[in-house]
């Protein structure tokens, strides 16, 4: 019998797939009975596996997504993005890719930390191409006109780790490990480049609703901070709630912060 070639979009090489396989991940498959969809997108060296137990806690008609930013686990060759414009561009382009587009039911964006930031901007593309999110949930980020960069001298990789660790305790003993740190750290940098070098004096209002979330011990993001966030949508239509813990709440957190997202997506 001749050998079979694999033809799936799966088995090919990351940087060779269609656009949205290569940039989200879906954590619950497209189903008939979809009605919404939650596209979530990670922090600073993150990654889309921070949200595979979401799930659980959400209704069976929420499709799950979570981004997968290049230059990490299975698109660890591709070249890392330091760049907010080229992050958010790729990432509109692939949602709304003609060949499986992700807006053809509500849309809701939820980001954590640099994710905050990210989906923010996601969110002014698609209102632009008439194509308004239905919510956008941001978490553990003051809002764009508030945000102070961490200040991180590029290079300095023990000062980086510094202010990684400062944040709190979530997977940071990998870098503890030198293959793994020399494998991650490039990643890390990148996505704190961007940050740094993303910061709008004007942004832009929303139409849509915005919620935000923080850890009430979180010191990189004062809540004053993180509720200019209402400057961004339309009066009535902004939300604050914090959890205990540190930045990385929403770990231990998970079920309740899920369970308050279910509710305001409905």
């Amino acid at each position: 019998m001749a050998p079979t070639h694999l033809t799936t979009a799966a088995a090919l090489p990351a940087s060779r797939r269609p656009p949205a396989d290569r940039w989200f991940r879906v954590h619950r498959c497209r189903a008939p009975r979809a009605a919404r969809r939650l596209l979530c997108f990670p922090h600073a060296g993150g990654t889309a596996h921070l949200f595979h137990g979401w799930p659980a806690h959400l209704p069976d008609d929420v499709e799950l997504l979570a981004v997968r930013y290049p230059g990490r686990q299975d698109r660890l060759a591709e070249r890392c993005v330091e760049d907010m414009a080229e992050l958010a561009d790729a990432v509109t382009e692939a949602l709304t890719d003609s060949r499986t587009p992700y807006t053809d039911l509500p849309l809701a964006l939820f980001g954590h930390s640099m994710g905050s930031a990210v989906a923010y901007e996601v969110a002014l593309r698609l209102q632009a191409r008439g194509l308004p999110p239905a919510h956008l949930l941001v978490s553990g980020r003051a809002a764009p006109h508030r945000a102070l960069p961490p200040g991180v001298q590029d290079g300095d990789d023990d000062a980086l780790l510094a202010v990684v660790r400062g944040l709190g305790d979530y997977q940071t003993e990998v870098y503890d490990i030198p293959e793994l740190r020399e494998l991650l750290l490039p990643a890390l940098r990148a996505d704190y480049r961007l940050i740094e070098t993303y910061r709008p004096g004007r942004p832009l209002p929303l139409r849509t609703p915005v919620t935000a979330y923080t850890g009430r011990d979180d010191t990189s993001c004062p809540v004053r901070s993180v509720g200019a966030w209402a400057e961004l949508t339309e009066p009535g239509r902004f939300a604050l709630r914090s959890f205990p813990g540190d930045h990385f709440y929403l770990v231990p957190r998970e079920a309740e912060l899920v369970a308050d997202i279910a509710t305001r997506i409905r």
